[in-house]
Formats: C-alpha cells, structure tokens, sequence
C-alpha cells in the first residue's frame, strides 16, 4: 500500500533500522549538514534531527541515500520492475483491433486508480499563516556550505501551470531565502517552470506558484523524474504509489498541492524582476556560480501540526541524490532502449554527477554506430547535457568503472575516435566558457576492424580457458584463501 505520508516513510525506516533520531542540539546553519555529509559518505541512514536549534520543528536528511531506501520509497524490490512499468505507462496508445484491446486491458486496469483526487480537508491545512504572519523563519532551512550565499530549501516541489494550456508542472529547484516572504527561484532556462514563467513574463504578468515540501516520497520523486512535457508528474507519482495523490486547493493561489505535505509556500513571482541568488555548494562539488534569477514572494505558509522539514545535502560524490539519479538511470533506460535498440546497458557514475559522465554498451554491428548513438543521446531530453559519451562493446559491464577506464585506455586511437560537438550544457557546467552552451565529448571506445579504418589485426581479450576455471571453482574452498 502507498505511504499515507512522510510519516509513514519515516516509520517503515525507523523499523528497518534505515533511520536514526539525531537529539543533540545541532544548528541548521552548517553543522546538521556536517553530520549528513559525514553519514552520507560512509553509506549511513536517514536522520531525522529531532531538536534542531532555533526551529520547534525537526529535520529529515539523507532518507534516499541508498538503494535500499530508494526500493522502500518505491515500494519495489527492484529499480527494474518499476522500469518495466513506466514503459507501459507512457506508452499506452490508442488500439486498433480487437487483440490490441484484449492486451490493453491490464494496463488500463492498472491505470485506472492512479489519477489525482480532489479533497476538501488536508493534514497540510491544519496550520494556515497569512499576511504579516508569513515568516519563512518559521522553517529550519539549512545552510549546507561555509561559502554559500544564505539558507537554501533544497528538496521543494514547485508547482506551476501553463499560461496558456493550464497544464501543471512539478519540479525540484532550490530556493534561497532572502527574508521573512520572499525567495529566490532557480529556474534553469531549459526546465518545465523557466518556461511557464517565460510565458507569463512575456504577456506581463505574474505567474502563481505554489511549493510542497515533504509529501510522500513517491510525489517528491515523480518531481525530479525526466518525463515529457505533456506528462503530469501527479499522474506519474499516482503511478508509482498505485494509489491516486491526494491534492487540494491553495489558500490565496489558483493551485493544488499534495494533502500530505509537511509545509506549503503560496505565492507569485513578477515578470522582470530579479535578485542575485548564489552562490551554492552545488551536486557538482564545487560553489556554483551567483546569478541573476526570479524571486518568490511568499502570500501563505500553511503547515501540518506535526510536520517534518525535508531536506537534502549536495556536494562531492557520494551524495543522497546520487541514488535519485540512479533510480532515473534505471528506471527510464528501457525507454531509451526503445528508441536505441542497440543500447545494452548505461551508467551514468556517481563521479559524473548526472551530465558529466555516460559509459553505454551497445551490439556493435556496422561502422559508425556509435557515433549513430551518441548522436542520438545527445537529441533525448535532459541528455542533452551530457558532457561525455563513451560508447563500449556489448560485452563490457559498463556498470564496472575499473572494466571502462581499461577499455578506454587500450581501444582508442584518439585522432580517430574522438568526437567533439557543441551544444546546450546544464546551466551548472561552470568549465564552459559561455553559460547553458559548450563542447560536448564522444568517444568510440569499441572493437575496430577494416569497416572502421583500422586494418591491423585486433588482438584477443586475455581468457582462462573455461575447463581451468571449472576445475579452480570445484577445489576453490579447500585451497583455505578465505577470499
């Protein structure tokens, strides 16, 4: 069954031993992001930070940061089967016989109770500050890095319509707190958000907007999915969770917001107005770049009696939202084999954080088929900003970094198979000599033969013979190595 709440999550962790309460009394400001980064890095629990100084209200951290808390907040047992679903998901069509509609009933049977519910009453309602009583204060907002430039809400769900269409976007982008009701809004140009505000911008008027902080975490999730434009992140989290998200209507803004959430932020943001919002210790490992962005004024702050403030800490790899990534790695790699057919497999290593880094096998069969998929990844959605490609044969795990680098380091003729393309860069690329657009790498790092150029002869592999390793396997435990 779905969570009902964070609550629930944090209960199913805590019973798992995957959450520990943290009583000292540590700042938000720093040391609560000490404590997590040092937890993070040795693979640790989730911690909930019970009596945070200055707050009445305690701090959730790290609750994504192993795969094994991913499958809980899913609810799987695998990233996979989720993959397997999501392939149907997005790809239900309209059918055209009688077989076509004989198969697509199971998937509408499982469809059918995962579209958003309106309710009247909402945990996220118990608590409602208007007018002067709008304090973000109110929040234990944490300030992670010693160079950044105030608190940042790092894990918000900001909800927007299309001007134009009324169709919903959810999004995760962080928010600098400025003062006491307003913030900034890191909407990257090339994000769903940045562009419902380009549109309200461009007719001269104000674009409502509305955060959720902390519903459950299949909704928190479905917020930093890849899905198209035309795909509801709602709809998608009510796919996950197999059970419809609760939404209700705003205070003071024409939105809805998950029932569930610990707090809700309602307000607006102004066409051309900016405030310089930076700098900040970014997934990337370094600060990124302070930049002019559109701010947030806050109209209502609403908040469960017993809530809970989410929050995540970025910063060099290994992270919690290292696991985020790998989860969408996972989980939408069948639809890029959909499109790709020749991909076997991909990873997108922690040490790349997202866009610098892609190793993808494929079955090799005719020159000039991987520069064909790196190409091709390069036009899918958010791999546009992958920075490097490297493409291997199907029989190299990609997943083995140790397996790649060799691979890399003896299959490449750097004149030859280097590919140097330009192109949009994430707005976080801070090597690229003109923000959102730079050089972008590929390397063909596959057998070659004479259809490829290369018409030496290309050395075998080293191999034990399969009968040794037979024999070594049946004396292995008497040979007393303890390995």
């Amino acid at each position: 069954m779905a969570y009902k709440d964070l609550q629930a999550f944090c209960a199913e962790l805590e019973k798992r031993k995957q959450l520990k309460r943290i009583d000292a009394r540590l700042d938000p400001k720093l040391e609560i992001a000490e404590v997590t980064d040092r937890v993070s890095k040795k693979a640790g629990p989730a911690l909930l930070f019970t009596r945070p100084q200055g707050s009445q209200f305690p701090i959730l951290t790290n609750a994504f940061g192993s795969f094994e808390r991913m499958h809980l907040a899913l609810e799987v047992d695998s990233l996979d089967s989720v993959a397997d679903g999501v392939t149907e998901f997005l790809e239900i069509e309209k059918p055209d016989s009688i077989i076509k509609k004989l198969k697509l009933i199971p998937k509408l049977a499982r469809i059918a109770n995962i579209f958003p519910k309106t309710v009247q009453t909402a945990p996220c309602h118990e608590n409602v500050l208007l007018g002067d009583q709008v304090d973000l204060g109110l929040l234990p907002v944490l300030t992670t890095w010693p160079g950044d430039a105030g608190p940042f809400i790092t894990l918000p769900l900001v909800i927007t319509k299309n001007p134009e269409t009324g169709m919903r976007n959810v999004g995760m982008y962080r928010m600098q707190v400025y003062d006491k009701n307003t913030t900034g809004m890191h909407w990257h140009r090339h994000k769903g958000g940045a562009y419902h505000y380009h549109l309200a911008e461009k007719n001269g008027k104000p674009l409502e907007v509305a955060v959720a902080l902390g519903p459950d975490p299949a909704v928190t999730y479905a917020a930093t999915a890849p899905l198209p434009d035309e795909v509801d992140e709602l709809l998608f989290a009510g796919f996950l969770r197999r059970a419809p998200v609760e939404l209700v209507q705003c205070k003071t803004v024409d939105l809805q917001v998950p029932a569930n959430s610990q707090f809700v932020l309602e307000g607006y943001v102004n066409p051309g107005e900016r405030r310089r919002e930076g700098p900040f210790g970014d997934h990337t490992g370094y600060y990124s770049l302070a930049d002019d962005y559109p701010v947030f004024h806050v109209t209502a702050i609403t908040h469960r009696n017993d809530a809970i403030y989410p929050a995540t800490l970025v910063g060099p790899p290994p992270m919690e939202d290292c696991f985020l990534g790998k989860a969408t790695e996972r989980i939408f790699l069948p639809i890029i084999k959909k499109q790709l057919p020749e991909i076997i497999d991909m990873n997108l290593p922690l040490e790349g954080v997202f866009h610098n880094l892609c190793f993808v096998s494929i079955d090799k069969r005719y020159p000039g088929q991987p520069r064909k998929v790196m190409y091709a990844l390069w036009g899918l959605g958010q791999m546009m900003f992958t920075k490097i490609i490297v493409i291997v044969d199907k029989n190299v795990n990609v997943q083995n970094l140790s397996e790649v680098v060799w691979r890399l380091g003896n299959n490449v003729d750097p004149r030859r198979d280097l590919v140097i393309v330009e192109g949009p860069l994430d707005a976080l690329d801070h090597a690229s000599p003109t923000a959102f657009y730079g050089g972008k790498m590929g390397i063909d790092a596959t057998k070659k033969g004479p259809d490829d150029g290369h018409f030496r002869e290309w050395p075998d592999s080293l191999r034990m013979a399969p009968e040794v390793k037979a024999h070594i396997d049946k004396v292995w435990s008497s040979l007393g190595l303890g390995l």
